[in-house]
Parts: structure tokens; C-alpha cells; sequence
């Protein structure tokens, strides 16, 4: 059962509420200075390791301030992968041109996924160069 226009657009309004107090927090705060109003990775404070998202708030609040080259040295993939998002959101809601239809085939396959981000989840934790540019800093 398709969802009532009605619906559609309380979620859209509501997802662009969110999206635009995010971007006012990181403007606002800055998630490198303590006593910020952002969770710390609960994973990296359990294991010391870093998740495939840690670093994602501190490059958010790059990329809000336009500093691309900071964004990109906190979480590489999610800054790869930022682009695609909208891409991705709309393709899945029918807008389907043609042009990007070799690009969506390749991103939105699941086995595409159940590759990267486990390699990408290791590859950032190894202490060695070129892989530790792969961790947040």
C-alpha cells in the first residue's frame, strides 16, 4: 500500500527539519572540543579500535565550515559515499535517468557493500602507511 501524500510530505518536512538542526549543531559546536553536545563512539571507547563511522561527526562540521581536505582526512569513505546519498535516495524513489544507470546497478547492490565497508572497517584499524591515513585525523 503506497504511503498518502499526505505522509510522504510530513516525512520529507520532518527530514529536512532534521537535517537543518544538524547542520546548525555543527555549525554551532565543535565536536573536537570537549563539552560538546555529541556522543563520543561507543565502540572506539569499548575497543580502541576505530569504527567504519568514527570520525563521520568531526568531518560533518568540516564539511559545514568548507573545509573539504579536513572532512576527507576524518572518515574518507563517508565523504565518498556523501555524494552518492541523494543519488541513491532518489533513484529509489523512481527518478531513474539513464545516464546514471551503470553507476546505481554498481551502488546499490548489497554485495558491493558487504565488501567495502568490512575492508574499509579493517584496513583504517592496521598501523601501517597507506592505511593510516584511513583513520580519523
Amino acid at each position: 500500500m503506497p504511503a498518502s501524500p499526505y505522509l510522504r510530505a510530513l516525512f520529507l518536512v520532518l527530514a529536512a527539519a532534521a537535517a537543518g538542526t544538524g547542520v546548525w549543531m555543527l555549525r554551532t559546536w565543535d565536536p573536537n572540543v570537549a563539552g560538546a553536545p555529541f556522543a563520543p563512539c561507543m565502540f572506539r571507547a569499548f575497543t580502541g579500535w576505530f569504527c567504519i563511522g568514527c570520525g563521520l561527526t568531526r568531518a560533518l562540521h568540516a564539511l559545514v565550515h568548507f573545509d573539504l581536505a579536513r572532512a576527507f582526512s576524518m572518515n574518507p569513505l563517508a565523504m565518498l559515499v556523501l555524494p552518492l546519498m541523494p543519488l541513491m535516495a532518489a533513484w529509489s524513489h523512481g527518478w531513474q535517468p539513464a545516464l546514471l544507470r551503470p553507476l546505481m546497478r554498481r551502488v546499490l547492490e548489497p554485495k558491493l557493500w558487504l565488501v567495502v565497508l568490512p575492508a574499509y572497517w579493517i584496513l583504517r584499524n592496521l598501523p601501517w602507511f597507506p592505511f593510516t591515513l584511513l583513520a580519523p585525523g
